[in-house]
């Protein structure tokens, strides 16, 4: 796995929490918290659908369009799925 399968999930990550802020604000961290939490779950999710598939998100053959695309989609959805889930658990521990 070369440096740019690794940068593209997680920048693509704090994007994708960005945006998940910006889309459901009860659950935002502020903008900060959301790239950082972003950046986290791009990298996690990027591991994670690699391990469920039996393969790096970005493939085996080097960056294709195929695992470029797998590495934009799994950092977003990584990084707006964990920030979402730490902002619902901040929510219901403020309560």
């Amino acid at each position: 796995m070369d440096i740019m399968s690794m940068l593209i999930p997680i920048l693509t990550g704090g994007g994708g929490g960005l945006l998940a802020g910006k889309a459901m604000p009860k659950f935002s961290l502020g903008t900060i918290g959301n790239i950082i939490c972003g950046l986290l779950g791009g990298g996690i999710g990027s591991q994670l659908i690699g391990s469920v598939l039996g393969v790096a998100a970005g493939g085996e053959t080097g960056m294709d369009i195929g695992g470029l695309l797998g590495n934009v989609a799994a950092g977003g959805v990584g990084g707006g799925g964990l920030m979402a889930v730490i902002g619902m658990i901040k929510n219901m521990l403020a309560k």
